[in-house]
């Protein structure tokens, strides 16, 4: 709907994500977008309330910020408590992490590119909205919908085997796992990965077959420089549950290399807006908004020289060609990068489940004495998360920093929205075609707004008397 007093419109809410936000684009008199804006709206304080309580509660703590991604924010506080502890995990306990890692990548890529992606890329971006959802998708191609169910529930099997549930699992504690993997779940899952393996590749044909088709959509929507952000194993290949940061500018030079996630507020700094409750991470050295950084799939493609598994390699070759001097700018390119490390999960669980560890009891370390911080760190299916923790002497939280994968990319979405809602929206044609093309670009980085909005300080609230014809009559701020 325009507004004829404020010229503006707002699409609320933004749909097929997680979590509750909305845009508001500006215009003109001439009926041409000036301005847009991603508002996240919702507000939730883990920061805060966390704060007295002991740390050994945080993994299941934190794990209820998100019913999408709980495995990520489970992990990377057991890795912060890991720290506090002072403890070197047993093999097998790292093994069993990184595969319950690999189950929620699974799970989470293929929800979006199957169900929350395709509708867009599969049905058109002017399909009628009544059909272009899952319903649709299901009606226009119902093998390709059983494929992301039958992904999607080959990755939650595998979270559900190691912590009980498939939705705020219990696996992870400080110190190690709870559960060991049993022989025969093992070999259950073993004999399902060429079947997936196979599913992913045809969705990876889908992908590419659409960027041929529509290629100058492809690589001009929402096509920005920025750097990006990234863990990487010791030869800057991609890893997603342990490593180091690697972030690199828009021509690929490099800023940081294998850093050390621990020092990670060393080069990051959040900056805040008054309209949004996301907070606006940056590189410190290039300062704000000039240090925004992207991260997620197409942030470590970027940063990654390779990727240890074959199959996932070579896409990765493939996949760098699509840019200038290997750095793929274009945000749609996500979708490509989400399957490619789609592909590397399945593969590398693969590995994990023939290790012969894997199905070791030795899973867990003890220790009596508490250091005074911990930072957990690991690569969200949305990008790179972080959890610091500060502790007294007895083990009770005194403060808490959260740095959230959907976070870190909050100035990219917003650039996103901004430069296609200026592409298209001109002249006073308004389309449905044209503001879900606004959609499109927030849905490249699958954001997960739950769990992203986190207090800094006081949160403001503004109220507002406003007259039926949009004038504000009265207000009043708390700060």
């Amino acid at each position: 709907m325009v507004s004829e007093v404020k010229r503006t419109i707002e699409i609320n809410p933004v749909s097929r994500i997680e979590g509750h936000g909305k845009v508001v684009i500006h215009l003109d008199e001439a009926g041409n977008a000036t301005d847009a804006r991603f508002h996240i709206t919702q507000f939730r304080g883990f920061e805060k309330f966390c704060e007295g309580r002991t740390f050994w509660e945080m993994p299941l703590i934190t794990a209820r910020i998100c019913g999408i991604c709980p495995v990520s924010h489970l992990l990377t506080s057991a890795k912060a408590c890991d720290a506090i502890l002072g403890v070197e995990l047993p093999r097998p306990a790292k093994l069993l992490r990184e595969l319950l890692h690999m189950g929620q990548i699974i799970q989470s890529h293929a929800l979006h590119f199957f169900h929350l992606a395709s509708p867009d890329l599969l049905l058109g971006l002017d399909a009628d909205p009544a059909e272009r959802n899952v319903i649709g998708l299901i009606g226009a191609d119902p093998a390709l919908a059983v494929k992301g169910v039958q992904l999607r529930s080959f990755g939650q099997t595998i979270i559900q085997t190691l912590g009980s549930k498939k939705v705020h699992p219990i696996a992870a504690v400080p110190g190690g796992m709870k559960t060991a993997l049993p022989k025969t779940e093992r070999d259950r899952f073993l004999k399902q990965i060429d079947t997936a393996v196979a599913d992913v590749q045809a969705a990876i044909g889908i992908i590419k077959d659409y960027h041929e088709k529509d290629n100058e959509f492809v690589c001009t929507c929402a096509s920005f420089p920025s750097a990006y952000l990234g863990l990487v194993d010791k030869n800057n290949n991609l890893e997603l549950y342990d490593g180091k940061l690697r972030l690199i500018d828009q021509k690929g030079k490099v800023l940081e290399d294998q850093f050390e996630p621990s020092h990670y507020l060393d080069i990051i700094g959040e900056h805040v807006e008054d309209w949004s409750y996301l907070k606006f991470p940056f590189y410190k050295k290039m300062g704000y908004p000039g240090g925004i950084y992207r991260v997620g799939p197409l942030g470590r493609l970027n940063v990654s020289q390779g990727i240890t598994t074959p199959l996932a390699n070579a896409e990765l070759k493939h996949f760098r060609t699509l840019g200038a001097n290997g750095i793929v700018e274009g945000s749609l390119y996500y979708h490509y990068a989400r399957l490619i490390e789609l592909l590397y999960a399945l593969e590398r669980t693969q590995q994990l489940l023939n290790d012969r560890d894997i199905c070791s009891t030795d899973i867990i370390a003890t220790s009596s004495t508490y250091n005074e911080q911990g930072v957990g760190v690991i690569e969200a299916p949305r990008g790179t998360l972080f959890h610091h923790y500060w502790v007294d002497e007895t083990g009770k939280i005194e403060k808490v920093n959260l740095i959230v994968a959907s976070g870190n990319n909050n100035a990219a979405m917003n650039k996103a929205v901004h430069d296609v809602a200026r592409m298209y929206i001109k002249d006073n044609r308004i389309t449905e075609g044209m503001l879900n093309r606004v959609e499109v670009a927030i849905r490249c980085y699958d954001p997960c707004l739950s769990c992203s909005t986190h207090a800094l300080g006081r949160m403001p609230v503004l109220l507002q008397l406003v007259s039926p014809t949009g004038e504000v009559l009265d207000e009043r701020r708390t700060d």
